[in-house]
């Protein structure tokens, strides 16, 4: 239990240093002094991997003994047990910690500062804590890290200034006591000795070395080394052989002290040799300090729990105590009920958000690669009233039919479903990112979740992808609504002329937009705001004057300007001294003649406003020509042939002029063809929405919470702020303190 104290203080917040005010028993000697096999001889099993004089321990070692019925060991994070008893297991409990110490130290590193926690449980072991911490050493050799020697050092000052933890001072007998690097380390940490024990090992090989026994009993009475402690002990740990066992360890140094000189002649005191008289010192000693510092420890979590509850009654006495983990489960069980929302969004208000956007995302790709292109196949800007140009016109007629359908067809073959899912796929996020900031500034919101939130709703968005059947799907269905050439009723013709007019409208101002864009502010901006014109845009005002003045003069111009048109422009504007750029007058040209096709489709679409009668009985299409009677009735408004020739010159007769009664409103079918395609569409998404990408989404954000939930790294930073480390640090306070009374209550009883 009592290791299970520490554990929980060492996972503490270091902020506080409460895991180092508790007694433990920490191994410091110098490297090969044999403090690793000391303490295998305290835990009675060989169980750390061992080297020819190169370092081994690399890091802390956390070693828990207690007595148990079987001999075992385990770490405390893996849920296997190594029998002790069976070399086999042995062997691997060395490798694991070599295993272990390696993936510590890997990047380069020599030496790491953090802990291996290992359980050794077996008949007869004292009940104690021990550190073993790396030897320390005088040089840094070849291949070491540059500064280990510094960093074992301050790692062995780190826990031997606890004031509570028993220095547990290993020496090398077998060397010349002025070469130990420890001694010296240790008295300045511990001068009085009041809490170090002293270990003089490898004694048999000082005594085959003719050791003088006087100096070794200065050793053990503390007159030698410039140090003191509570007790001196020599040990021996066996005769250097890596496969010798516990016993046979034993025996031997229980054998060496019984026939040694040093003890015959006096040198040695009978409890001051073997292993067995060391571990029961320490132990001793250790329980004594845990039970005269675990009291104070308690105290002061008692202490540390009253201000962290008043911290949190100052701070967010209006809220629950809630750790992190709950935190994430409530914030789970918000995100899930944010997407019902979507459930309550109504099946008119998806379809007229879904057309919407729908038009806004494909009325470019109409307008530049289908409307504006059929105009040009008509000759719907001369006079109808013109025999030969009935005949021109019935060619026109059917080769503006032919190539829209060509074209449509070719759309809805290549680009428009996979647009149309985009399209889905957009609205429905942007359905959802709504309804989440309407979450946000809804009263009783709780803004610690947005991170997280935010975070879930990315990573959904970038694994969510819309259902592959469904292009197929909409395929079908665009096709067969844009295959419908006849509108069927008054509501759709109004319908679809008031959806042309407001298109058309939308695409003017974007084109007056850039226009007005090329020429500079106007008088009342550059008063208003004071802006004004560059040179450049001053110039292209004077170009626009003289292409408007060319086009006005033209029936149906070219979208791309002619040769002679530009050298018209040029030579007007260099008669007013103006130098311009052919490319400047080509930039200039193509807006202003788009602006005038749109205007004329405009006026067109304000005269078929009252022409479905006259679409229902076929007037509206192509003239036949075939009886005499067509043809008188045709041509009582006929006029000579040079008013012919001046109304292609564009002299007699106006843009509006050429927009009469007789245009065929070809466009409002056209856009009464998209628009049926546009209800369709926005019908079958709408379908697909609620049917399926609803789910599938709600599919994918579980599929995130649930990888959130396993990763507390990601975690930590989701769900951060001062609110969520005081509740988890109060949480952890009261665990370890009611530890802490389990555990005086347990020590009260002798347990």
């Amino acid at each position: 239990m009592y290791s299970e104290v520490l554990d929980e203080l060492s996972d503490l917040d270091s902020a506080y240093k409460a895991q180092d005010q508790l007694p433990r028993v920490v191994v410091v000697g110098d490297q090969s002094a044999g403090k690793t096999s000391v303490l295998e001889m305290i835990a009675q099993a060989r169980i750390f991997p061992r080297g020819s004089g190169e370092m081994m321990t690399r890091s802390p070692v956390k070693v828990t003994l207690s007595e148990g019925p079987y001999h075992v060991a385990s770490f405390k994070d893996g849920p296997r047990e190594y029998d002790l008893t069976k070399e086999s297991e042995l062997a691997a409990l060395r490798k694991d910690i070599e295993v272990r110490m390696k993936a510590l130290v890997s990047g380069g590193k020599t030496i790491s500062s953090d802990v291996i926690s290992l359980n050794v449980k077996g008949p007869g072991l004292q009940r104690i804590v021990l550190i073993d911490l790396p030897g320390i050493i005088s040089t840094v050799t070849t291949g070491m890290q540059a500064g280990t020697r510094e960093t074992i050092q301050k790692m062995a000052r780190h826990y031997m200034s606890n004031p509570n933890a028993i220095i547990l001072c290993v020496q090398d007998g077998s060397i010349d006591a002025e070469r130990s690097n420890v001694t010296d380390l240790v008295s300045s940490i511990d001068p009085m000795g009041k809490r170090t024990i002293f270990v003089l090992t490898k004694v048999d090989l000082a005594e085959s070395n003719l050791y003088n026994p006087n100096r070794i009993k200065q050793i053990l009475e503390g007159k030698l080394f410039p140090m003191k402690a509570l007790g001196y002990f020599a040990v021996v740990t066996g005769k250097g052989s890596k496969d010798e066992s516990i016993q046979s360890i034993k025996d031997y140094e229980e054998e060496f002290f019984r026939n040694s000189r040093l003890f015959r002649e006096g040198a040695l005191q009978f409890s001051q040799m073997t292993t067995a008289n060391l571990s029961k010192a320490v132990s001793e000693r250790f329980w004594k300090m845990v039970k005269d510092s675990v009291e104070q420890q308690a105290d002061m979590y008692r202490a540390l729990r009253y201000n962290l509850e008043a911290e949190w009654k100052n701070s967010f006495s209006y809220l629950r105590e809630m750790d992190r983990e709950e935190l994430f489960e409530k914030a789970r069980n918000e995100v899930l009920d944010d997407l019902i929302t979507l459930n309550g969004i109504t099946a008119s208000t998806w379809e007229k958000n879904l057309r919407s956007q729908l038009w806004d995302d494909l009325q470019n790709y109409v307008f530049e690669n289908i409307f504006e292109p059929a105009q040009l196949l008509d000759d719907l800007g001369l006079p109808s009233k013109f025999r030969d140009h009935l005949l021109k016109l019935a060619f026109s007629s059917s080769s503006f039919q032919t190539n829209i359908d060509i074209w449509l067809r070719e759309w809805v073959e290549k680009d428009l479903p996979n647009l149309a899912v985009q399209t889905g796929w957009r609205t429905l996020y942007k359905e959802l990112d709504d309804k989440l900031r309407s979450v946000k500034h809804a009263p009783g919101h709780d803004a610690i979740f947005d991170h997280l939130k935010d975070t879930v709703h990315q990573e959904t968005r970038s694994r969510h992808h819309w259902d592959q059947k469904a292009e197929g799907r909409l395929r079908v269905i665009q096709s067969n609504a844009l295959d419908d050439r006849t509108v069927h009723d008054k509501s759709q013709w109004t319908a679809s002329v008031e959806f042309l007019n407001q298109a058309l409208r939308s695409r003017l101002r974007s084109v007056n937009e850039s226009i007005s864009e090329l020429c500079g502010p106007g008088l009342l901006q550059r008063w208003l705001y004071w802006q004004n014109r560059t040179p450049e845009q001053r110039l292209r005002r004077e170009v626009v004057q003289e292409t408007e003045t060319l086009l006005a003069s033209y029936s149906r111009p070219s979208p791309k300007i002619t040769p002679d048109d530009l050298t018209t422009i040029r030579r007007n504007l260099q008669a007013r001294n103006l130098t311009v750029t052919d490319q400047l007058i080509a930039e200039t040209w193509e807006p202003l003649v788009r602006r005038a096709y749109l205007e004329r489709a405009l006026y067109n679409c304000e005269e078929c406003r009252k022409s479905f009668y006259y679409y229902q009985q076929g007037f509206l299409n192509t003239p036949n020509l075939s009886t005499e009677s067509d043809q008188t009735q045709l041509t009582q408004f006929g006029q000579s042939e040079a008013e012919l020739q001046d109304s292609l010159r564009g002299a007699a007769y106006p843009v509006s002029h050429f927009t009469n009664e007789f245009s065929d409103c070809r466009e409002v079918v056209l856009f009464y063809r998209i628009m049926r395609m546009l209800e369709a569409t926005s019908n079958a998404l709408r379908q697909q929405i609620m049917n399926d990408e609803a789910r599938r989404l709600e599919h994918h954000v579980k599929q995130v919470l649930s990888e959130l939930s396993n990763d507390p790294l990601a975690l930590r930073k989701l769900i951060t702020g001062r609110r969520v480390s005081l509740a988890e640090e109060l949480k952890r306070v009261r665990h370890l303190q009611d530890k802490l009374e389990e555990f005086i209550g347990a020590l009260n009883k002798g347990e």
